[in-house]
């Protein structure tokens, strides 16, 4: 099973997603991130900017949770290709998987992807010191 012990995580994101916090990242509209921050939010970005990966994602953010036997047809990818997608985003912080006999069943992360989000949403203004 891939879980958010993976040492490819990064200690503070596993910190915060431990606490159900989701702010782990600062936005990148407000205070400069610090290094740490950075390296977080740019894993996850990374993971993101591969058009099979968004689709993977997508499809298995519709699913909720799928196994990676049901990945292969929709993608149009070999079963290789398709874990090798996984992994990365697995390694990101963005799916989780659970092996069930010989196949891995994938589900989302939706905290690392609020995460994702809240760094790149605009800064509420009222907030921000004038």
């Amino acid at each position: 099973m891939v879980s958010l012990d993976d040492a490819s995580i990064g200690v503070n994101m596993k910190r915060s997603l431990a606490r159900g916090d989701t702010g782990c990242c600062g936005s990148l509209r407000g205070a400069p991130l610090d290094e740490t921050e950075a390296e977080a939010l740019a894993a996850g970005f990374s993971a993101l900017a591969d058009p099979v990966r968004l689709r993977l994602l997508s499809l298995i953010a519709e699913a909720g949770e799928v196994c990676s036997c049901d990945l292969v047809g929709p993608l149009a990818r070999s079963q290789p290709t398709v874990s090798h997608h996984t992994k990365l985003l697995a390694e990101a912080g963005l799916i989780v998987g659970e092996k069930r006999g010989r196949w891995v069943w994938w589900r989302l992360v939706p905290e690392r992807l609020d995460e994702l989000r809240a760094a790149v949403a605009p800064v509420d203004r009222a907030d921000s010191p004038a």
